[in-house]
């Protein structure tokens, strides 16, 4: 099956990562529908558009939006699939629906966009775990060089677990700044984000 304008992909797994295996048994995190955190954002991709060139080819790995598997409640309370549904199995996406591709074992970002990790914050006087709108980069489009520091705007990062990590994703546009490495430096990965 192949679009013209779409790609088609798979998700990969099921379309709702709510449950962690424990101790032989399953935990149920999170039973909502709407919540966009319990999403699967994994899919493989079946087949690329016939129109437009891409380098994402049939069977690589992607990462894509939040609300391509995602199911909701219209005005009158009943549940609908996202528009991307076709069955199951088949969903159809826009090319600004993915972010980042793996092929060969190695993940590769689409153009506009980079991965951050979060830094470890150092300031003895704050509460928070991680330095506000800082980290190393991870994923570049290549605006940036990869495990360069860098500063980005507020409101501009949107969280994912990437293989066991938290990561940023950031559009290049709103990386503001690249600072030089002081030395005490530490990447920020939370333990439950390392479970995932």
């Amino acid at each position: 099956m192949k679009s013209v304008y779409n790609f088609v992909v798979k998700p990969k797994g099921e379309r709702y990562n709510n449950t962690k295996k424990l101790d032989g048994g399953e935990l149920i995190l999170n039973t909502e529908i709407f919540n966009h955190q319990y999403v699967n954002r994994k899919a493989i991709v079946i087949s690329t558009p016939v129109i437009g060139d891409t380098d994402i080819k049939a069977g690589d790995d992607v990462i894509v939006h939040h609300n391509v598997f995602r199911r909701w409640h219209n005005v009158k309370g009943i549940e609908k699939n996202s528009k991307s549904y076709f069955n199951e199995d088949t969903y159809f996406i826009n090319h600004d629906q993915i972010f980042l591709y793996k092929r060969f074992w190695k993940w590769k970002t689409i153009k506009g966009y980079c991965w951050v990790k979060p830094l470890k914050a150092t300031d003895n006087f704050n509460i928070e775990q991680e330095k506000p709108l800082q980290g190393i980069v991870k994923y570049s489009d290549g605006t940036v060089n990869v495990n360069d520091i860098v500063g980005f705007t507020p409101n501009s990062e949107y969280e994912f677990i990437i293989d066991g990590e938290r990561l940023y994703r950031v559009l290049s546009k709103f990386i503001t700044i690249k600072y030089e490495y002081q030395g005490d430096e530490e990447e920020y990965n939370p333990s439950w984000a390392q479970s995932s």
